[in-house]
């Protein structure tokens, strides 16, 4: 039976406990003045899994046998808000600084490789498919694949559907929605030409990173910002390993890479930053650590 609102309160010690729990193994950084916050946000794992009290629930999410429920509760404490070709001028980049290197490569037959890192919902992986497809059809036969990820399981089941309803694809002009989606029941539906090149994995990013090549543009926008100075310091050295060289790294509107000399990152343009030149840049794969 769930407990009444004004009798679940999370409690000091139990908020350190997840607070803790949060950052050691997601990066998520939980500024002691979120107590309220983190209450209002689990309070309905707490009824769903018919627990008396916060401190019961912070017993579980860090004990081992709280893997799954971890997994739940970092989902319920960040907000997976996105929508389509957020953010148009990354687009643009897209076209004018990737593009031009990207038909010259199409021809020989290279792999074309984007990450779009904290997925969320989908929207930023299919919305960087649409763009590339539309500016370049020779992509539809190339060896062109983005990979989406995130570390919510939720979020990659939804978004391998690919199934939205109106609200949710305003932001998608009337030329792709036409081009690229079709009516399902009361949703569209990112069509096959489009979600075969998007590959969807669970992944956190302070683990290890499995991909064993390197990208020639990464998305991550609006995650790092849930993160503390010091984890994203260890993520931008791994970003920039994880890049081609002249590879572009885009981050959300509020997100800058900061630290000793911008870890190897030059800006080329709003929240845009590309790895060093072919000349200075690193020939490693990334590995994760």
């Amino acid at each position: 039976m769930a407990i009444p609102d004004t009798e679940l309160t999370l409690k000091q010690d139990a908020f350190d406990a997840i607070a803790r729990l949060a950052r050691s193994e997601f990066g998520l950084h939980i500024s002691p003045e979120k107590v309220k916050l983190v209450q209002s946000r689990l309070r309905h794992r707490v009824n769903a899994l018919d627990m008396p009290s916060f401190d019961t629930y912070s017993e579980l999410v860090c004990s081992e046998n709280g893997t799954d429920e971890r997994r739940r509760m970092i989902s319920a404490l960040t907000t997976n808000v996105s929508h389509f070709f957020r953010e148009p001028h990354h687009f643009d980049m897209l076209s004018q600084s990737l593009l031009p290197d990207i038909r010259d490569r199409i021809a020989s037959g290279d792999r074309i490789r984007i990450w779009s890192a904290g997925c969320s919902n989908g929207q930023e992986p299919y919305s960087i498919a649409m763009h590339m497809l539309r500016q370049e059809p020779l992509l539809a036969t190339s060896d062109f694949k983005i990979l989406a990820t995130d570390i919510d399981p939720k979020v990659i089941a939804f978004s391998q559907k690919g199934e939205y309803d109106q609200k949710l694809v305003a932001g998608v002009s009337a030329q792709d929605q036409a081009g690229f989606m079709t009516a399902k029941d009361a949703v569209l539906q990112v069509g096959e030409d489009v979600r075969r090149h998007v590959f969807f994995r669970e992944l956190n990013l302070l683990s290890k990173w499995p991909m064993r090549h390197q990208f020639d543009a990464i998305f991550c926008r609006n995650v790092v910002i849930y993160f503390d100075v010091e984890t994203q310091e260890r993520l931008w050295p791994r970003f920039r390993r994880a890049l081609k060289p002249d590879g572009i790294l885009f981050l959300g509107h509020s997100e800058r890479i900061t630290g000793p000399a911008q870890f190897g990152f030059k800006t080329v343009g709003t929240t845009a930053y590309k790895k060093g030149d072919a000349a200075s840049a690193t020939s490693s794969h990334p590995s994760g650590g």
